[in-house]
């Protein structure tokens, strides 16, 4: 089990990127949350299999069609067992 808190850089609000991270998470079988920041970027925390949270960053790499990622920071944190994968409010 891994837990992952993510910054994600570039043109990534506005573009659909929460709302396909969840879809995305949700099919690979990660928990977590996602949100905008004030600053431009977004920040999530992804937990899971290994391969299941290697997944999801490869696409979070990469973004929906319309956005643009320039950087993308992780952190391993503890594993918390969240249950399901949310929008949070702006942060």
């Amino acid at each position: 089990m891994r837990r992952v808190r993510v910054l994600v850089g570039g043109e990534v609000q506005g573009v659909g990127y929460r709302y396909t991270l969840q879809h995305v998470a949700r099919g690979a079988g990660v928990t977590g949350w996602v949100r905008n920041l004030r600053d431009g970027r977004v920040e999530a925390e992804l937990e899971g299999a290994d391969a299941a949270v290697a997944a999801v960053l490869d696409w979070m790499g990469t973004g929906p069609r319309g956005g643009r990622v320039t950087s993308v920071e992780q952190d391993d944190v503890t594993p918390t067992g969240d249950a399901g994968f949310e929008i949070r409010r702006d942060g």
